[in-house]
């Protein structure tokens, strides 16, 4: 099934090796379309044509995607989840959250919970949040390194950060040469539109549950987050594993633009359904006289 490409994504995507500067980068863009009606309906197309392609990813079994989410709290990464993936089948798709590490975990590099939890040929795996936050969270709150029990002369305050950037490029570059298609999004949200969308959920009894003491203390460090968020997206954005900065405060224009480049990355595939060989329907003509006399 054809999808209608109706955006152009390259405005989107940080360009490999060059410095983000993420206050020139908006969080609002032009809506995509005229309507929220014709929004969905495109929307439904992309989903529809989505579930037809990772059928083919599903039947190949020779590549594998991993889209992974980052954004400040409140930017939509759940709400892209919900629509934009609702209708890949649950078989072939994998979501992992990725939350405070556990002391199983802090036993191992950084990248390690990230690597068992990658997606096997044939699947679609979303990482919401990432080994990025080894980058973000951990370069804003530096004390956190004090509890990842590396050997003090590795830890570099001037150097690690460095050497974190290049270890993620060396993965997402491996992963690469084996299969894996790596797709990124910084969910490029304002901190106004995150002060409205806070206020929301204090509004919403259904939504009381996400707001906690702790989201406002991160909030008051947002200018040393964008800091972090610019520095790891222009180190690590590659042609083999691009970064798109989505602007995230209309969060149904977000979903289509973002529903369009996992669209893009499944196709460049050019996957089809595997053709059954001579010896095959050989032997599926045989077991179709089986049945036919059962």
């Amino acid at each position: 099934m054809d999808a209608p490409k109706i955006i152009s994504t390259k405005k989107y995507r940080a360009k490999p090796g060059k410095p983000v500067d993420l206050t020139k980068w908006a969080t609002r863009d032009e809506p995509i379309c005229g309507t929220r009606a014709q929004l969905d309906a495109v929307l439904a197309t992309h989903v529809k044509a989505t579930s037809d392609v990772q059928g083919r990813l599903w039947a190949n079994d020779r590549f594998a995607i991993l889209v992974v989410l980052q954004g400040m709290d409140a930017a939509g990464k759940d709400g892209v989840i919900k629509h934009v993936m609702s209708g890949v089948n649950p078989q072939g798709c994998r979501v992992t959250s990725f939350k405070q590490p556990s002391s199983e975990e802090l036993k191992h590099d950084f990248l390690w919970r990230a690597a068992v939890a990658l997606p096997p040929r044939g699947m679609i795996g979303i990482f919401n949040r990432s080994y990025y936050e080894e980058t973000l969270i951990v370069r804003v709150h530096p004390e956190i390194l004090g509890h990842e029990e590396i050997p003090e002369s590795l830890v570099n305050p001037k150097k690690i950060w460095d050497q974190r950037f290049k270890s993620i490029v060396n993965l997402e570059k491996h992963l690469h040469h084996n299969g894996t298609r790596v797709v990124k999004f910084f969910l490029h949200l304002s901190r106004e539109e995150q002060r409205k969308r806070f206020l929301a959920r204090i509004d919403d009894p259904h939504k009381n549950w996400k707001l906690s003491t702790d989201d406002i203390r991160e909030r008051a460090l947002w200018k040393d987050y964008m800091h972090a968020y610019g520095e790891c997206i222009g180190a690590t954005s590659m042609d083999h594993a691009p970064w798109f900065i989505v602007p995230a405060d209309d969060k149904h224009n977000a979903r289509l633009i973002i529903s369009q480049i996992v669209l893009d990355t499944l196709e460049s595939l050019k996957l089809k359904l595997p053709e059954a060989s001579e010896e095959r329907k050989k032997e599926l003509k045989s077991i179709r006289k089986q049945l036919e006399r059962d």
